[in-house]
């Protein structure tokens, strides 16, 4: 995203007083460039349902295993699953990386999963085993870039939803959605927001 179209994001945002008093508090988020789909893909998959500080640890751990250079699923596939539960996985997560290591290294080279639509790729990338929701709203969120996203089963958002409008206990996904509506088509810039300012180290990404 573009200087421009973030700031067309944030002046969109604005429009809502709750989220307006968090703009005018943090920095602006950054966006980089990842074209690395496989490694965006495990990396969720480490993320998953642990702390961002311990899955921090486990990822750097997993990079270690192939030295100096960058995991590829061919390199993935090649390693024995002690290799990988030794980093700190779980046999769950070393069988799903796994999973995701086979899909990209049978993929056609021609074909190119960001260029599909936010629907199409939730419905290739779900029948992989150990992609759920919450992964594939990940990486549409920080790999794709992708700027209407509204993860509601990230924790999270919810603390970040019970902050925002004082509620009392977390959010469902229906209330999360409905409150949300004004801010389409921006929810992924309003999400960052909602991350800091929970500063919630379930998620370090």
């Amino acid at each position: 995203m573009n200087s421009k179209n973030l700031n067309n994001a944030i002046n969109h945002l604005k429009k809502d007083k709750n989220l307006k008093k968090l703009i005018n508090k943090y920095d602006k988020p950054k966006f980089g460039e990842n074209s690395d789909y496989f490694n965006a893909l495990s990396k969720s998959i480490i993320y998953q349902q642990i702390s961002g500080k311990a899955a921090n640890s486990i990822h750097e751990r997993f990079l270690l295993l192939f030295k100096n250079l960058s995991p590829n699923p061919k390199l993935v596939l090649n390693l024995e699953d002690h290799e990988l539960k030794s980093i700190g996985l779980s046999q769950q997560k070393t069988n799903y990386i796994k999973n995701v290591a086979e899909y990209f290294y049978h993929q056609n080279s021609d074909f190119d999963l960001g260029s599909l639509s936010d629907q199409d790729i939730i419905s290739e990338l779900i029948q992989i085993k150990g992609i759920g929701q919450w992964t594939i709203d990940i990486f549409l969120m920080f790999t794709l870039f992708r700027t209407d996203i509204m993860p509601v089963s990230d924790l999270g958002i919810k603390k970040g939803f019970m902050h925002l409008f004082n509620l009392k206990t977390l959010p469902n996904a229906n209330y999360m959605i409905q409150k949300s509506k004004n801010w389409k088509p921006y929810r992924t810039i309003a999400c960052l927001y909602l991350w800091k300012l929970v500063d919630d180290d379930d998620f370090v990404y």
